[in-house]
């Protein structure tokens, strides 16, 4: 059947009898079917009922045969035009029928509204398609961090696209790492990984390694005395006469102690040196030797340790001079924090930076930072003028915590054990004045640097080793809660006046590195610079800006080289660029007219040196402040002696990032039951999927059940990426995982009462969700096709491999065995069966599951555990009031 000119026919609403003097197209059809005027009234239908319709051809034929039988006729229907755009409503026209001359003109209504059609091509047209439109959709889950900036969950955007520059504040190796640097990286790698394997950020992770430090300095040497004390082997006479030499400094240093816990912590090491001095001395008095006397003076040299390394660095510190002492003792930490990293499964950095090694970069920073005014030189050292930078139009100072600024207990932990003397204090202008740079005095390391010998503040170095990775500005910056202040209020201050952020007229801030730059602006390497000759022609805006890459220029005391400023003196700028034109990364202004007023330099010209602040929250040890100098922490590889890391992860994981954490068994019991749990699921899916089936046996139908799982299913995803993008809130996402879970063990249960195999597609497909899901938290270590990986690292994959067919075998034949026994009445061939289950394959790490009238079960669990499980059960099941092995 062929349709020959107009729209379509289902377009035309029915028109009325009253119309007939509207002129109308007509419809013309070529139709072979017995019953034509039938299948005419079926293609009219959308027209209505009422359409005239009239055959056109031989005459006689129609008459002959009859309208309904007649064949080979062409008919006209009178329908609606297209309505012509702009004329008001009809496009009248009038087709002709390759048969005939014409046709009367027929009334229609006026067409519904609608958008035009799609044209149809002259002559034989065909069907228009109709008009589509997409579905409204709904607003996408934007990610949102808790910026410590605002205190706030702002919409994390970066600032070049996906990629993302984060600096994260690494720890001070002086000793072994302990549950809070756990609490910290382990918290950021989750972060990192789901940024990276979830929101697919391309993220640049660099961490800093802090091995210069006064607490270096103190252990490096304390440790180096009190070896070469032990070494000369000193008398018990001798022995106790230092012990109480020492104590009388520790007694009025414990006198003026006012803060209670390290008062008690104080308090308990005098209690334990005075007990292990006692048993001394009383072999002293006695005069015993030998072996027994040797024995009471390792006792006290253990014990006093502490107390006697205090002592010796106190009389004997200025004496060490070797600087290879201050390099060996953080190297050995250093290495024992990346194997703890490692076992923790702790992404390692991108780049790694160590303070040692970035001491010319710090010099070139601080100098900078003097030459704009802010930093002053006071006896070999280099101070920070917070006043100054306060009273600065443009700069704040406590931007993290302006609570805290003039707190002065905060300020003096930030500078250092060996930098809060009644000397050091009295050479800065203000309290609240922070170190650049520190004057080394004898005993501690140093290195060459216009102010003289010494060594790099604390805050300096992170500003010095980002900004040379990561330019004028990064995206996120992160460290632990109590890093905050002073540390990175500091930081943020001395980046931001490393060059002042220049202001157009009327105050309004200049773009950082990487941003768009407005009309007006132009980008130019310094070389480019240099010879701009058009620099010396007048130009009408003398507010136009140079931008330049940083870096690119000789910096001298204005921040150029002298042999540049006679260029920028006539005019700022050549001719401007087309506006919108994206900076590169640490790109900045320079803008000689405005620079009268501040200094101008080619670092960091702004107040965004930050774009995000990351703290994660405290960590605390079953509810008491957790800190290595009160003695009261556990070191991570006793940690991981009690769990395993990806226990310890879970925790981490049912916490929200940045908020405290309390390390304690409540905690540790909610992660095993939890890892319990979603084992117990992927065992039993694991179990499902080896069941034998055919290829098209892997395509069930769905009925009620599998339908509503589905929707759970997706319901669920839909809730855990609403989790994560609220702050990546982890304890939510393993909340509705949880959920799902459940949902698939009610199904399961209800399917197996049923005496029915559950849906193994749809199940293996909840399984596999959970598992990368896990693999993006970190919580599997490895490389596993479904669910935890079994046995040691590295062997999980070829473990259940290898062994399960053989286990699978073994089963089969059990319960081959067991079902004759129960068949011929064989009750000690069950009770071996049953032994084999309970008793023997638990020691090999193999869980065996009897179901009635369902096949056994086969999982692989490690071997603690069902050695635990079956104690548990033994003690359950043992009477009340008995021992076990009595009757």
């Amino acid at each position: 059947m062929g349709m020959r000119g107009g729209a379509h026919p289902t377009d035309s609403p029915r028109p009325p009898a009253s119309s007939a003097s509207v002129p109308t197209q007509l419809l013309c059809l070529e139709v072979a079917h017995p019953r034509p005027v039938s299948l005419l009234k079926a293609v009219l239908l959308g027209v209505g009922d009422g359409l005239p319709v009239q055959p056109r051809g031989p005459p006689g034929r129609a008459g002959r045969r009859g309208l309904g039988a007649s064949r080979g006729c062409v008919w006209e229907a009178a329908v609606m035009s297209a309505p012509e755009p702009g004329g008001g409503g009809l496009w009248p026209r009038c087709a002709q029928s390759k048969r005939g001359r014409g046709a009367a003109r027929l009334p229609v209504v006026p067409p519904r509204p609608a958008p035009d059609p799609a044209p149809l091509p002259a002559g034989r047209g065909r069907r228009a398609q109709p008009q589509w439109a997409p579905p409204a959709g709904s607003e996408p889950c934007q990610l949102r961090l808790y910026n410590s900036l605002t205190r706030s969950k702002d919409v994390f955007v970066p600032q070049d696209g996906k990629r993302v520059t984060w600096y994260c504040c690494g720890p001070t190796v002086y000793d072994a790492s302990h549950m809070g640097h756990a609490r910290s990286y382990v918290s950021f790698d989750i972060l990192r990984r789901v940024l990276r394997d979830y929101f697919k950020f391309d993220v640049f992770y660099c961490m800093n390694i802090t091995d210069v430090d006064d607490k270096i300095i103190r252990r490096a040497r304390q440790n180096y005395l009190f070896e070469r004390y032990r070494e000369k082997q000193p008398s018990a006479a001798q022995l106790l006469e230092d012990v109480h030499a020492a104590l009388q400094p520790f007694a009025a240093k414990l006198k003026e102690t006012t803060d209670p816990d390290k008062k008690q912590m104080l308090e308990r090491l005098e209690r334990a040196v005075t007990r292990a001095a006692e048993p001394l001395e009383e072999a002293v008095r006695a005069s015993l030797a030998g072996e027994e006397l040797d024995g009471r003076v390792q006792v006290l040299l253990a014990e006093a340790k502490d107390l006697l390394s205090d002592w010796l660095d106190s009389t004997h510190g200025s004496e060490v001079t070797d600087n290879s002492i201050f390099s060996q003792l953080p190297k050995f930490w250093e290495a024992e924090f990346h194997k703890d990293m490692e076992a923790l499964n702790v992404l390692p950095p991108d780049v790694l930076t160590r303070v040692s090694e970035y001491v010319p970069e710090i010099v070139d920073f601080v100098q900078k930072i003097m030459d704009n005014g802010y930093g002053y030189a006071s006896n070999g050292s280099v101070y920070f003028d917070t006043v100054k930078f306060a009273n600065s139009e443009g700069h704040c100072y406590g931007k993290l915590v302006p609570e805290a600024v003039g707190d002065q207990r905060a300020l003096q932990e930030g500078e250092g054990d060996l930098s809060i003397s009644a000397e050091r204090l009295s050479e800065k202008r203000s309290p609240n004045d922070f170190a650049l740079w520190k004057a080394s005095k004898p005993g501690e390391p140093s290195w060459p640097c216009p102010w003289g010998r010494g060594r790099p503040g604390w805050h300096i170095e992170c500003s010095a080793m980002a900004g040379t990775l990561l330019g004028a500005s990064m995206d996120i910056h992160g460290g632990g809660f109590d890093l905050r202040f002073p540390h990175h209020d500091n930081e943020l201050a001395q980046s931001e006046v490393g060059g002042a952020m220049v202001t157009a007229p009327g105050g309004q801030a200049l773009p950082c590195g990487g941003e768009r730059v407005g009309a007006g602006s132009q980008v130019l390497s310094g070389q480019s610079l240099a010879s701009e000759s058009r620099l010396h022609q007048g130009h009408s805006n003398p507010h136009r800006l140079v931008w330049f890459p940083r870096n690119s220029l000789a910096l001298g005391s204005t921040g150029l080289a002298p042999h540049l400023l006679p260029l920028l003196a006539p005019c700022p700028a050549p001719e401007a660029p087309p506006s919108g034109q994206r900076l590169p990364a640490g790109a900045a202004p320079l803008t000689p007219a405005l620079a009268s007023s501040r200094p101008v330099q080619a670092y960091f010209e702004n107040d965004c040196w930050v774009r995000y602040f990351l703290h994660t929250g405290h960590l605390t040890i079953a509810g008491c402040k957790m800190s290595k100098s009160l003695k009261n922490f556990i070191t991570i590889k006793d940690a991981l002696k009690k769990h395993s890391a990806r226990q310890l992860r879970l925790a981490f994981l049912m916490h929200a990032w940045k908020d405290t954490l309390d390390y304690s068994s409540n905690t540790m019991e909610s992660a095993l039951q939890y890892e319990r749990f979603l084992n117990e699921f992927f065992l039993n899916v694991k179990d499902l999927l080896r069941a034998p089936g055919d290829v098209t046996g892997q395509f069930e139908k769905w009925e009620r059940e599998e339908t509503e799982l589905n929707k759970c299913f997706y319901d669920k995803k839909a809730a855990v990426h609403e989790a994560l993008c609220d702050n990546v809130d982890t304890r939510t996402a393993l909340e509705e995982m949880r959920a799902l879970v459940s949902q698939c063990n009610l199904y399961t249960a209800a399917r197996k009462a049923a005496r029915r195999r559950p849906n193994r597609a749809l199940l293996a497909s909840v399984a596999n969700y959970l598992t990368h899901m896990l693999k993006i938290f970190g919580a599997i270590e490895e490389e596993s096709p479904l669910g935890f990986p079994v046995g040691a690292p590295g062997t999980s994959l070829s473990l259940e491999s290898t062994v399960m067919p053989y286990l699978q075998v073994l089963s089969e034949f059990r319960e081959g065995v067991r079902s004759i026994a129960r068949e011929h009445r064989v009750p000690e061939v069950l009770q071996l069966s049953d032994a084999l289950r309970d008793d023997i394959l638990p020691e090999l790490g193999v869980r065996l599951e009897d179901h009635e009238g369902l096949p056994t079960v086969v999982k692989l669990v490690d071997r603690d555990t069902l050695l635990r499980e079956r104690e548990e059960k033994k003690r359950v099941s043992q009477p009340e009031g008995t021992w076990p092995g009595v009757c």
